[in-house]
């Protein structure tokens, strides 16, 4: 068996650069840019979330789908169209006040004309069929939030939409077989792959040309006219802005503490003369406290002071009585202390052999 002589030892299968932000996938940028303007179609006008899309708002894409996309003319001249949704009960009182009614207020040919039909069909639209069941929620977007002291992301959320097909009679009305043929021409050529899309609300909803029939009068008494009938099946889908969630995800919260926190001071060589750290309880900056632990030995401490300070018990633990002595002399009620003075605490213990201790509170005066 022969070999191809012409073989090719690698392949690119990038061809070019991908977005940064889709380094792992898809392989080009024409889809990236794509999915993003599809996106900003839906969620444009400054919302995060996609807009109801209801019967009225498919019944104004199909309007504008046969206004825009089935445009026709006849000898430069325009076919007109009804430029609202008809019903079969609304037809025959609107044949009475067409705005192209002659003087005699009859209809004036050749024109076309949207009716609906008014029974609305569960969607046979594939992507949107029997997939999930019940209206479980699923998750569109995150969108941050600030409110000045916390950040955090809210999760929208929204239901499957519900799929709808809702059948549409496309009719045109005319006398003469070359307006026909040209209006028939420009549904098959717009439908030459049986479906086509209206755009609704951000979102691109198809079209599907199901039939094609002949309704022309030929009672040679009345008037007599063309009229063929193009049957579209819309297949669109529900969506009720009251059925979307917004709830709180994740916060994050930037949060001050103010505490009264206890330093012992030492001086040089060990003296507690030095405050350590300065206070930061910002409702007196002169107030420490002094935690002071007895071994279960021990019933006295003896504390050197470089400034002034008014000494107060706050605190307590297996201690039954204190006592204290300024430079040897005992002192009963306030406990004041001067530059210089030495301060000795005694303990009795509650239980003795056992460790004590006691905190202090220093008020610092000049």
């Amino acid at each position: 068996m022969a070999i191809p002589k012409k073989v090719k030892t690698d392949i690119n299968i990038s061809p070019r650069q991908p977005q940064p932000q889709y380094d792992s996938g898809y392989n080009g940028l024409s889809t990236p840019n794509r999915r993003r303007e599809l996106s900003e179609l839906i969620t444009e006008d400054g919302t995060f979330l996609p807009k109801s899309v209801m019967h009225e708002d498919m019944d104004k894409g199909m309007l504008d789908f046969v206004q825009k996309e089935l445009d026709t003319s006849t000898s430069g001249k325009k076919i007109p169209v009804i430029d609202r949704i008809l019903t079969l009960q609304r037809w025959g009182e609107f044949a009475q006040t067409w705005q192209f009614a002659n003087e005699d207020k009859n209809v004036e040919l050749p024109f076309v004309v949207v009716v609906r039909n008014p029974d609305v069909q569960y969607g046979s639209n594939p992507s949107l069929l029997y997939t999930i069941p019940d209206r479980k929620q699923f998750h569109f977007a995150k969108v941050p939030t600030w409110d000045g002291t916390r950040k955090g992301v809210d999760i929208y959320s929204i239901p499957q939409p519900i799929p709808v097909d809702i059948t549409y009679d496309v009719k045109i009305i005319c006398n003469r077989m070359r307006e026909l043929n040209q209006f028939n021409k420009v549904v098959m050529q717009k439908f030459s792959s049986r479906q086509a899309y209206t755009f609704v609300k951000g979102h691109y909803i198809p079209i599907v040309l199901e039939s094609l029939g002949d309704e022309s009068v030929i009672d040679t008494e009345d008037r007599r006219y063309y009229q063929q009938n193009y049957k579209f099946q819309l297949q669109g889908f529900l969506i009720d802005e009251d059925e979307f969630e917004v709830k709180p995800a994740i916060s994050r919260s930037l949060l001050f503490f103010d505490t009264n926190t206890s330093h012992k001071k030492i001086g040089p060589e060990g003296s507690p003369s030095y405050v350590r750290q300065q206070g930061i309880n910002i409702y007196n900056k002169n107030k420490f406290r002094r935690k002071l632990d007895y071994t279960a030995v021990a019933t006295t401490q003896t504390v050197s002071y470089a400034y002034k300070a008014l000494i107060t018990l706050v605190r307590s633990d297996n201690v039954s009585s204190v006592s204290y002595k300024i430079n040897g002399t005992a002192t009963e009620g306030k406990v004041q202390v001067d530059i210089g003075d030495v301060l000795v605490i005694t303990i009795v213990k509650s239980v003795g052999g056992s460790i004590a201790q006691v905190v202090l509170e220093e008020l610092i005066y000049s």
